[in-house]
């Protein structure tokens, strides 16, 4: 059964059990607490927790999504048989609907009846309980009536329990289904069962039973309503029911894999896996850059620049990859055709830009006849150059590893001092010129948004007593035509004469709003929010005018490249 055979199913089956679908959300997470959408509950959070109402806004309270998500917790293990970065998420939802014997007899016909898996080779695992909450003897009862005994296995928080996604929220214990890969048991036996290490099973489809709210503090409160999320990775039921013996197997990857000349199978997983994230993260605006989703973007993609390269795969060889994912996609996710030329811009820019600066680094390195270097090199080479200490080493450099984790963190320090001075207001030093200038930044920022698009994003700021700097996300050179937009989009808010005010408010309120916001690891628990008007509202440290009719006319200096993805805007007012 094909992956589009699959998803039909999932939506289908689900539809006659009473279920509306929905649309997957971003990459971009909408949850301030996360960088990225990592599972397709992210966007029902203000559901389960009682802030929005499931019935008014869909006219039901059962749901299902294919969502697709972006996870580097386990980045370093892809290339072995089940592990991605990027996957899809088929999952169905009940807002205070159903709990666990329907969504637990659902996945089983689902699983069995529509899917055809051998029954035999499904176990399942459960809560264990701990002093907070109890064993899950509900579901254990459950699952007696598919499954014997002996195949019901009890796990801990460690295993079996889910969320928040993020620092807090919505979370619960949980009950999996793992397919017997092999059917043998490893050298222990009987006691070879679920998340054994020896790679026997592989999880399928997590059932969790969301009734708990947990604060910063991990103390739990109960919801409003017992609600149920599942989640079930398209590429491992793919792995399972074209009866492959991997993911990469699939019909999801054999094109892109079959595409990848050379005789390492790891490195070419590894190509496939981060090209595939690397397409939807840039399809969803999100460009190469040394903070936030930028920093993902640009990791995954570096990685597979150097994984390349162990393939002697020449340079743009990736861009015909990238060609065969879209190509893999566009039925479902139609966004990939219309953005292609942009997505894959962005993808050329970056391996231009990493292959320069692999070039030099190694340049500078082979001037060293030694093999081993300092931490303190290591780092710097990392820093200049983005060559990471898992490249150094595959080349056979050592070094220090204690000694570079001390120079990141004094980096990362000076780092942040450096963005609290920018972002802080230190415009406060410049008088009434320095207060226009960073008043105009804001309406710059909307302005370049409503030209550009929802990805532009401020990465970086400096204002002077003549003019403002301002760096942003954005893949390209603006047209002179878009630069006379901004301009103008601008000055016509300044003669508004609008008004800004300011009000301090809790950071997670100040997020829900529609506050624009950067450097979220610095922001305290209340936070000060400028609002110019209707138009723009921004988390800032101020100072600014109070009326916009005080900044003067806005003036677009010059427009370049900063960096890889980021673009560089000088503006003076008179």
């Amino acid at each position: 059964m094909i992956s589009k055979q699959i998803r039909q199913k999932f939506i289908s089956f689900f539809i006659k059990k009473k279920h509306k679908q929905i649309s997957g959300s971003s990459l971009i997470s909408s949850d301030p607490t996360v960088l990225l959408t990592t599972a397709g509950v992210q966007q029902l959070k203000p559901y389960l927790v009682g802030k929005k109402n499931s019935e008014r806004d869909f006219g039901i309270r059962r749901l299902i999504s294919i969502q697709k998500c972006f996870r580097t917790s386990d980045i370093d293990e892809v290339g072995d048989k089940s592990h991605l970065t990027f996957f899809e998420m088929l999952g169905n939802f009940s807002i205070g609907d159903y709990f666990k014997e329907e969504v637990i007899e659902y996945a089983w016909e689902f699983l069995t009846k529509e899917m055809g898996i051998d029954e035999k080779r499904l176990w399942v695992t459960i809560f264990s309980g701990d002093d907070k909450i109890p064993h899950d003897d509900e579901s254990c009862k459950i699952w007696q009536k598919f499954v014997s005994k002996d195949k019901i296995n009890e796990f801990s928080r460690s295993e079996n329990w889910w969320g928040p996604p993020g620092k807090t929220g919505p979370c619960g214990p949980c009950s999996e289904i793992h397919f017997d890969i092999t059917g043998k048991p490893c050298k222990l036996g009987k006691k070879c069962i679920p998340n054994c290490k020896c790679g026997r099973f592989i999880e399928l489809w997590n059932l969790v039973f969301t009734e708990y709210f947990m604060d910063e503090k991990g103390n739990l409160s109960p919801l409003p309503s017992k609600n149920i999320d599942t989640g079930m990775g398209l590429e491992r039921l793919a792995w399972v029911s074209q009866k492959k013996s991997s993911v990469f197997e699939t019909d999801l990857f054999e094109p892109i894999i079959k595409g990848i000349p050379g005789d390492s199978i790891k490195a070419k997983r590894i190509i496939a896996d981060h090209l595939r994230g690397a397409v939807f993260l840039a399809a969803d605006g999100i460009t190469p850059s040394n903070i936030e989703e930028g920093y993902i973007l640009r990791r995954v993609l570096r990685k597979t620049i150097d994984q390349a390269k162990t393939l002697n795969l020449s340079q743009g060889f990736l861009i015909k990859l990238m060609q065969i994912v879209i190509d893999t996609y566009k039925e479902f996710y139609p966004e990939l055709k219309e953005k292609q030329d942009d997505i894959l811009e962005t993808i050329k820019n970056e391996e231009i830009k990493f292959s320069k600066a692999l070039e030099r680094g190694f340049r500078q390195i082979k001037i060293e006849i030694r093999k081993k270097i300092s931490g303190r090199e290591a780092f710097e080479l990392y820093s200049t150059y983005g060559l990471s200490p898992k490249q150094l080493r595959n080349r056979g450099y050592e070094f220090d590893q204690k000694e570079f984790e001390k120079e990141m963190e004094k980096h990362q320090e000076i780092s942040r001092a450096g963005a609290e001075k920018k972002f802080g207001g230190g415009a406060v030093e410049f008088g009434e010129m320095g207060k226009k200038l960073h008043t105009a930044t804001h309406l710059l920022q909307q302005a370049l948004r409503d030209v550009l698009g929802k990805h532009v994003k401020q990465m970086g700021s400096d204002i002077n007593q003549e003019r403002l700097r301002f760096d942003f996300s954005h893949p390209e050179k603006l047209a002179e035509s878009q630069k006379k937009k901004v301009e103008e989009i601008v000055n016509e808010k300044i003669k508004e004469d609008l008004p800004v005010t300011m009000k301090e408010i809790p950071y997670e309120r100040a997020i829900k709003s529609g506050a624009l916001a950067f450097f979220k690891e610095k922001y305290p628990k209340i936070v000060k929010v400028y609002s110019i008007g209707n138009y723009s509202k921004e988390i800032c440290a101020g100072p600014h005018v109070s009326h916009t009719g005080e900044i003067g006319r806005f003036k677009i200096k010059n427009e370049k490249s900063s960096s890889a993805g980021v673009r560089r805007i000088k503006a003076t007012v008179e």
